[in-house]
């Protein structure tokens, strides 16, 4: 069973960047398409991007395409969110999510099994 920490949140201003990482404990990676999704607070988990298990393919939420980018380096066992021209509706608890059997298209937080313990993202307005 894979875990999975996020790292990199932290509160900055609306157009800036930041860039979350999501590290897994085993070393196959490779075998997972992994999500990323977010949770503000008195709001459903909401799906935000997603990477094919080799990075060849990304999905994005409307909401977030041209600004975000997903990308993963199965060697270190991370993915990667890079948050640029931040806005304050971007605040929320962003969670990474793995799972073997979904495609990169899927959204909805249900489908996959494995979950990170969410790190903070405040943005200032």
């Amino acid at each position: 069973q894979v875990q999975l920490a996020e790292s990199g949140g932290g509160l900055v201003q609306a157009g800036g960047s930041l860039r979350l990482s999501c590290t897994a404990s085993e070393r196959t990676l490779s075998r997972y398409v992994m999500g990323w999704f977010r949770q503000a607070p008195g709001k459903e988990r909401e799906f935000v991007s997603s990477i094919s298990r080799s990075g060849g393919s990304t999905h994005y939420a409307d909401s977030v395409k041209g600004r975000f980018t997903i990308s993963r380096d199965n060697a270190k066992n991370t993915v990667y969110l890079q948050m640029n021209s931040l806005k304050p509706e971007d605040t929320a608890v962003y969670y990474c999510a793995a799972d073997t059997t979904v495609w990169v298209s899927t959204i909805a937080p249900g489908d996959y099994d494995y979950w990170g313990q969410g790190t903070q993202v405040t943005v200032s307005s």
